[in-house]
């Protein structure tokens, strides 16, 4: 068993307008999980996101990482005696880019890391059986742009490369969002033809993102969810139509509220004014998770 390694998780964004519960795109922006194998008991220290507040990010059992890892280790048939935890948690919680994926990713990756093992298929499976969709997970796992389903309750992914002129632009609101709240916004039913036209572009998407990045703003249009759960973030709602307006492919990042611009610049226009968010460049990872 591996005595001491540290694992290196990407961010996510998902659905990349139309491409809901099925698109994911990995970001470099890092969280770090320190594990170490000790004789007995659990040890968590949190670091950065979610230090010092025991109701947000937990320190015992139930801490996501630690969930994760158990999972996978009773899975690999891996019974670490203790286990030592310091996380270093960099990606902005609640905010739509996918810190909670990015956290089972990590645990699953040390899992098998101390199995002392490569993942395999499985691990998409017992990282995306956490939240119910593959996407987020997915591009944490694989980095790139991937495609995620479930067939029969199997997960699976495809990654794919995204074309090297897209530079990603992310616009970091401090309001958070709960991905349950605004699923709770999403109508059980939608008229067929905003279904058809969100089918169309997000195939179109696919061939953007890899070919013709000149289509993302017509591939990034969506019908079936951001538009239901604008009043969850308006500002963030708000930006994205502006935004659009100007000609750039934008998009509310997973369940917000962050803001996502694929741009072949890495700026947003000087006439947008982006004020109560943080805007940066985060470029795309391509490696996914890894263990050192």
């Amino acid at each position: 068993m591996t005595a001491r390694f540290r694992v290196t998780v990407p961010a996510s964004t998902a659905n990349l307008g139309p491409g809901f519960d099925t698109f994911g795109m990995a970001l470099a922006l890092y969280d770090l999980v320190e594990v170490e194998v000790t004789d007995a008991g659990l040890a968590v220290e949190v670091v950065d996101a979610g230090a010092g507040s025991v109701d947000e990010v937990p320190t015992d059992e139930t801490h996501l990482v630690v969930k994760a890892l158990r999972r996978t280790c009773e899975h690999l048939g891996v019974r670490p005696d203790g286990l030592r935890l310091r996380c270093h948690n960099r990606i902005p919680h609640a905010r739509g880019l996918g810190s909670s994926a990015a956290a089972v990713v990590s645990g699953v990756a040390a899992g098998y890391a101390l199995a002392g093992a490569e993942p395999d298929s499985a691990a998409l499976q017992l990282a995306a059986e956490f939240e119910g969709h593959a996407d987020n997970a997915a591009a944490s796992l694989f980095g790139g742009f991937v495609l995620a389903w479930c067939t029969g309750g199997a997960f699976r992914a495809e990654r794919l490369v995204p074309h090297p002129s897209i530079r990603p632009v992310l616009a970091v609101p401090r309001e958070r969002s709960a991905t349950a709240v605004t699923r709770g916004l999403l109508p059980a039913k939608v008229p067929h033809a905003d279904a058809a036209f969100t089918a169309g572009r997000a195939a179109l998407a696919v061939h953007a993102m890899t070919s013709r990045p000149e289509l993302l703003l017509e591939a990034t249009e969506d019908r079936l969810h951001q538009d239901y759960r604008a009043s969850a973030y308006p500002a963030s709602a708000a930006l994205v139509g502006e935004l659009r307006q100007h000609g750039v492919a934008a998009a509310i990042s997973g369940a917000g509220p962050s803001v996502l611009a694929l741009t072949t610049g890495g700026v947003l226009p000087a006439e947008v004014a982006a004020d109560g968010f943080e805007v940066v460049g985060i470029p795309v990872d391509l490696g996914g998770v890894r263990v050192e």
